[in-house]
């Protein structure tokens, strides 16, 4: 059985359709990716796989629990976790305080004192190996606004995984980075997968290519083509889009 499935999903505002049976599968261990021109539903999709909209029909099960409309902060309790479009980083606090915030520890501590908190060596320590993860641990007690764009990019995906997840859902990680900051989170996202299952919306075709073990086309709001990045080559809307000199 799949980690994540997703079986006949749609999503309506008002009388515009935005997804239409869509159906995913994301076997565990592997990078899955999203891709499809602006506006195709990639993601409102993510939005509804995470919580954060309602599907009007469909099943989502998530290692075979019926995850189908609960809200975000239970879903992300179960093991999912996700990245946004727009980074959203509290600017004036250090690196490490946007990390432990997000730990399940921390939350666990309720009511008590913030200051006492930050005083606990094991939350610093947690919070320390996860940027580890991302190669930020050298950067820890800096400003978060003073960081790259890069790497705030990588602090995002640093709160993700603080919240312990299994699965990680990255919504357009490349947005706005160079040739080098874009080859840092393809390797950044190798490592990773070692750990975690990843899903990912990307427009950069080249980097999605490269890194996916399989690839689901959205696209008016519905799957067209799903497959493996040797298979896509051969699809052939794939072949008659601007995506076919990448492929």
């Amino acid at each position: 059985m799949a980690l994540f499935q997703v079986q006949g999903i749609q999503k309506r505002f008002g009388a515009r359709v935005v997804l239409e049976n869509i159906s995913l599968s994301i076997e565990a261990g592997t990078v899955h990716g999203i891709m499809g021109p602006n506006g195709a539903g990639k993601t409102t999709c993510f939005h509804v796989l995470t919580g954060h909209h309602a599907p009007d029909a469909g099943h989502i099960h998530f290692d075979g629990q019926d995850i189908t409309g609960l809200k975000p902060h239970i879903i992300a309790r179960l093991g999912v976790s996700r990245s946004f479009q727009l980074m959203n980083l509290f600017d004036d606090a250090v690196v490490i305080e946007n990390v432990m915030l997000a730990l399940p520890a921390f939350r666990a501590i309720g009511s008590s004192p913030f200051r006492a908190t930050f005083g606990d060596a094991r939350l610093t320590k947690a919070a320390l190996a996860v940027l580890d993860q991302v190669g930020l641990a050298d950067r820890a007690w800096h400003k978060s606004k003073d960081l790259s764009y890069g790497e705030r990019r990588a602090l995002e995906i640093a709160v993700a995984l603080a919240a312990e997840p299994r699965i990680l859902f990255l919504d357009e990680p490349t947005a706005g980075l160079g040739a080098k900051g874009t080859q840092a989170l393809a390797q950044l996202i190798r490592q990773l997968r070692r750990q975690y299952t990843i899903c990912l919306i990307e427009h950069d075709m080249r980097f999605l290519f490269e890194l996916a073990d399989r690839i689901s086309v959205i696209h008016w709001g519905q799957v067209i083509a799903e497959g493996t990045p040797a298979a896509l080559q051969a699809n052939k809307w794939v072949a008659r889009s601007a995506l076919g000199a990448v492929a």
